[in-house]
């Protein structure tokens, strides 16, 4: 793996864990640092206006936090939160801002990951026109679930895809019958991983 932050900086880098369910950032706050997610996985929020909030994205390792927040003073932040035990490298943005910034190197290994960030948010608006719900619902099982259990709200789900609530219902109940998943009160176990990999890398 490439060092994400310059070597003159790395002195000030700390190694934090999150358990799950902990947020990294909150929204609408100022992060305190810039994240280089090493382990685990995360998932973004907003709150629109009018109280309704949507799932965006999610993270994977080898990815930044926090980005935006340093290239732009009056962004608004996300609220970012783990999914599994998640553990990052982070760098203080109050000391290290300035120097960040002024370090064309990692400017550019920068704006390589927002160019790539943004081609997969374009291939997933696609996909989601081109493909249909049980390929686009395996691959959201298997990003959103921890240790095999898989226990997101319907209705997240729902605004996710871009699917009805009955849908979505139905989609679920295909795949534990064709035993893909075992439904254990308001969640799901994760039952046969290898089919869902076969239905969501039709879309990764």
């Amino acid at each position: 793996m490439q060092q994400p932050f310059p070597q003159p900086l790395m002195s000030q880098c700390k190694t934090l864990h999150f358990a799950r369910n902990e947020w990294l950032i909150k929204e609408g706050e100022p992060p305190p640092y810039l994240y280089f997610l090493v382990e685990g996985k995360a998932k973004i929020y907003v709150t629109h206006s009018n109280g309704k909030v949507s799932l965006l994205d999610f993270v994977a390792p080898h990815t930044y936090i926090g980005e935006m927040e340093l290239l732009n003073d009056t962004y608004y932040s996300k609220g970012v939160q783990a999914i599994t035990v998640t553990t990052c490298l982070a760098l203080p943005l109050a000391t290290c801002k300035e120097e960040l910034l002024a370090d064309a190197k990692f400017l550019r290994a920068l704006a390589t990951f927002l160019s790539t960030k943004a081609t997969l948010m374009s291939k997933k608006y696609s996909q989601s026109l081109a493909y249909p719900v049980e390929n686009r619902l395996a691959d959201f099982i298997l990003q959103s679930a921890d240790q095999h259990i898989y226990q997101e709200r319907h209705v997240t789900v729902c605004d996710y895809l871009g699917v009805s609530y009955r849908h979505l219902l139905y989609v679920l109940a295909q795949f534990c019958e064709r035993g893909y998943l075992v439904k254990k009160g308001k969640s799901y176990e994760i039952f046969d991983e290898q089919a869902l990999y076969n239905l969501a890398s039709e879309v990764r």
